[in-house]
This record gives structure tokens, C-alpha cells and sequence, in this order.
């Protein structure tokens, strides 16, 4: 399954036989979170197009607004001149019966029953348009969430070869880490002028090595970078899982850090963080 982004944004409009224009826009969130800006014309519309965005994403923020033109600019007016002129004949014979009778107002005749038709689009119509545009924007939405997934997962994938790559380096740096240590204790023993047996002085050396064996920590890293791996092969909505295992790689390379000894592994665990944090920014945006 793809590994989709929950950041994106698409727009779709219409111009015939109404005019307009659906926005979506999605965000990371913990949930799905669904919010809808829309013109009383389409209030009716707002659960029919709810499902439809859960049906589609999983998780994320998405914000749904469409406008209307103002459906009385759009309206196409026709003139019913055969009414109109028995209004001026009627208004004409007023006249001739009251000479108080004020000039007709062309408004007014204007609004007076019958003279004038105003061809509205039909609220079914304005429906029908907003739906077919919002499918389309968002099939586009959930392929821009697509595109956007393939780069994230590309970016981590990087990362976790850089991280495995980095663990590998140090597991084969750890014979001679060790020896540099006990080489370091001989030669601190020397310095301090100290007479020791060497049962005594393997003792002191093993537990120092066990202060700062990292085996564990270095197997728990390599699980996982294995875990991460399988999760991003089989896709689909992965983005809580893979936000845990950050926490795991994370808690790992702190006690990696803790237990440095050397520059060499102090390096490795500071490289091996900030991967890890590049990581976890990312997967911030993963459903």
C-alpha cells in the first residue's frame, strides 16, 4: 500500500451552469478532524461530503470550503413587455383621473408582479455541480497526499540506511574500543605507580567494559531499523507506529551517548540523534 502525506491541497471549479470553486486542505493531525465552510445552498451537503473524506483519508486535519457566486448577479432577467404595457396603460389612466398621481418609478415597475421573470438556478442544480466538483478535488487531494508520501517515504529510507550504516560502523569499532580501554587502564596504573595482580586488574577491567558495553543497545537499534523497514514495505496508514519506534530509536542512541567512552562512539550516538530527530520531524506529516 502507498504511504500517504497528510499535507496537501487541491482546488477544482465550475463555471456552467453555476459558478463555483472547491478548496481542500489537509494538515497533520492526531485524528481525523473534518472542517466545512459552505453556503447555506449547500448546508444540506455537509454529511454527504463528511463520509465521503472518511471513506478516503484516514487521519489528518482537512478543511472542505466551497463558494457560490452570488446567485442574484448570476440571474439572467427578461422583461414582460406585454405585462409591462398594461401597467403603463393602467398608470396612464390613473393619471388622467388624479392630476396628485407622482412619475412611475421604472424600479418599481420593474418589481411590480409579472413584469419582470428572473431565471434562478435551481438549488438541485447548484448541488449536483458542487458534488461533482468535490469528488474531483478530492481524488486529487488523496493523490497529492500520494505523491507527497513517496518522497517522505524515500527520505526515510535514507535515513535508516544511514542509521543502520552508522550502528554497523561502530559494532566493528567495538574490539578495538575495548582494547583502547584496557590499554587506557594499564597505562593509568602505570602512571600511578600501582602494583596490582592481574586477576585484580581483570576485574577492575570487566567492569568497566560492562559500565560501557553497548551490545544491547546496538541490537535493540538494529530491531528497530528492522521494524521501521517492514512498516514502511507494507505502507498504508503508518504514521502513529512509526512516530512510537522514533521514540524507541531515540531512547536507544540517549543511552548509547550515556555510556560514550570514546569520541568515536560519542560521534556515532550524536550522528545517530540527529537522524533520528530528521526522522521524526517527517514522520510528523505521515498518516
Amino acid at each position: 500500500m502507498t504511504l500517504h502525506s497528510m499535507t496537501a491541497f487541491a482546488r477544482e471549479a465550475e463555471t456552467s451552469p453555476v459558478n463555483l470553486i472547491v478548496e481542500l486542505r489537509s494538515v497533520n493531525h492526531r485524528y481525523l478532524d473534518c472542517h466545512f465552510k459552505l453556503p447555506d445552498s449547500l448546508r444540506t451537503l455537509e454529511t454527504r461530503l463528511r463520509e465521503a473524506i472518511a471513506k478516503t483519508i484516514g487521519r489528518g486535519k482537512v478543511d472542505c470550503q466551497i463558494r457560490v457566486a452570488d446567485s442574484d448577479s448570476e440571474d439572467t432577467l427578461e422583461i414582460n413587455e406585454e405585462r409591462l404595457a398594461t401597467v403603463l396603460a393602467a398608470l396612464d389612466k390613473v393619471g388622467r383621473l388624479s392630476d396628485t398621481l407622482a412619475p412611475a418609478d421604472p424600479l418599481a415597475l420593474l418589481q411590480f408582479p409579472g413584469v419582470c421573470n428572473a431565471e434562478r438556478v435551481e438549488e438541485s442544480t447548484v448541488q449536483s455541480a458542487a458534488w461533482s466538483r468535490f469528488e474531483l478535488a478530492l481524488k486529487n487531494l488523496q493523490e497529492s497526499r500520494a505523491r507527497e508520501g513517496q518522497q517522505l517515504e524515500t527520505f526515510l529510507r535514507r535515513r535508516l540506511d544511514a542509521i543502520e550504516k552508522e550502528v554497523g560502523a561502530l559494532r566493528e569499532a567495538l574490539p578495538a574500543l575495548r582494547a583502547r580501554q584496557e590499554e587506557r587502564l594499564r597505562r593509568r596504573l602505570e602512571e600511578l605507580e600501582m602494583t596490582l595482580d592481574e586477576g585484580r586488574i581483570e576485574q577492575e577491567l570487566v567492569m568497566l567494559l560492562q559500565k560501557a558495553d553497548v551490545d544491547e543497545e546496538l541490537d535493540r537499534l538494529d530491531a528497530h531499523i528492522a521494524e521501521a523497514t517492514r512498516i514502511l514495505d507494507k505502507g498504508g496508514p503508518c504514521g502513529r507506529r512509526l512516530d512510537f519506534l522514533m521514540q524507541e530509536l531515540n531512547r536507544e542512541a540517549n543511552t548509547l551517548s550515556s555510556k560514550a567512552t570514546t569520541n568515536d562512539t560519542t560521534q556515532s550516538a550524536v550522528e545517530l540523534k540527529v537522524l533520528i530527530e530528521q526522522m521524526r520531524e517527517q514522520v510528523q506529516n505521515i498518516e
